[in-house]
């Protein structure tokens, strides 16, 4: 039985994409996901989730990779549609893994809504879904999952980083080196920028972005 799980990394990001991964297994695989130590990405340090990522895709049978750009959230988020868009792109996932149980880490707390709303999207109706919240937390399918979206997730992170030649730290509103970096370095950063974030919206209400 092929057994997948899916999760994602950079949801809540004003700057850079959103990861979302597939890591699908036969069960007779499980217990090897469960050895090498998987759990929620956010439990595992930068060097622990860069040591085991290779090991995870090895013991892969099937994986899928979905970048999501910026402007992809913004047009989404505009439209108050951001979990539409997680759903949208695990239902490929799922169709691109077309496994027999696919585990997901639900972005909403009406996990039947969820679990329906991607049935309708999928093309083998013989496909289980299950979506719960902490789902990271619960199957190790879905812990590797959010282990390979957060290092990928990291890896375009430091890509913007060299490309830009700035350190905006995280990336995450709630930094202040990511505010202060938007605030000084706004045109070189705003092809990486989400303008839809409060974030963002605040700071033009304000006139406080020279270049918005």
């Amino acid at each position: 039985m092929l057994i997948a799980g899916i999760d994602e990394a950079g949801r809540g990001p004003v700057i850079g994409p959103m990861v979302i991964v597939g890591i699908a297994v036969q069960n007779t695989k499980l217990k090897l996901l469960e050895e090498l130590g998987v759990k929620d990405s956010k439990q595992l340090n930068f060097k622990e989730r860069e040591n085991i990522y290779n090991s995870i895709l090895k013991i892969s049978d099937k994986y899928l990779i979905k970048i999501i750009s910026p402007q992809k959230i913004d047009e989404y988020v505009f439209g108050n549609k951001l979990n539409i868009l997680e759903f949208e792109i695990m239902a490929d996932i799922i169709n691109g893994l077309q496994p027999d149980i696919v585990y997901i880490d639900s972005p909403s707390r009406n996990t039947k809504m969820v679990t329906e709303y991607i049935f309708s999207k999928i093309n083998n109706r013989n496909i289980k879904i299950v979506a719960e919240n902490k789902a990271d937390s619960k199957y190790p399918v879905v812990s590797a999952s959010s282990i390979v979206a957060k290092v990928i997730r990291d890896r375009e992170i430091q890509k913007i980083k060299k490309l830009t030649g700035i350190d905006f730290g995280s990336g995450y509103p709630s930094d202040p080196k990511t505010r202060e970096a938007i605030s000084k370095y706004y045109k070189e950063l705003q092809n990486y920028i989400r303008k839809s974030w409060k974030t963002i919206r605040d700071a033009k209400q304000k006139n406080l972005l020279e270049f918005i």
